[in-house]
């Protein structure tokens, strides 16, 4: 984003003088801007002083930065979240981990017999057949 030529107390050194009488358009041209420009100026300053002004920028400093860590948070959840999810599979092809996705197909989950009472031999001759 493109930085501003004027500070806040600049800027509100300018929305003072027209405050004070003076007409806009000369403001404007007296420093160069346009009368958009100042109507932003005065959408966002208009009315605070240089102190409001800088507690303004301290607090949108402070607001980008907890963004930027809730993004990273959500990041790092997602890709957790991603990782999980592919061991799971692989545990899955890798003899049932006891995943939900093996209890789905209707695979026990490893180190559960297949029958009671019954030997691991037999519970497996049972699957293949």
């Amino acid at each position: 984003m493109k930085r501003s030529r004027f500070t806040e107390e600049q800027i509100i050194g300018i929305l003072k003088e027209q405050e004070a009488g003076a007409k806009t358009v000369d403001v404007c041209r007296k420093h160069g801007i346009s009368d958009a420009t100042f109507y932003k100026y005065k959408a966002k300053y208009g009315g605070m002083d240089v102190s409001d002004a800088r507690k303004l920028k301290a607090l949108e400093d402070e607001n980008a930065r907890l963004k930027k860590l809730l993004a990273e948070a959500v990041l790092d959840n997602a890709i957790l979240k991603d990782v999980a999810a592919k061991n799971g599979d692989a545990r899955c092809e890798a003899g049932c981990g006891g995943s939900r996705l093996c209890a789905a197909r209707g695979e026990p989950a490893s180190g559960v017999r297949g029958s009671v009472g019954g030997s691991v031999e037999h519970a497996i001759s049972q699957r293949a057949a």
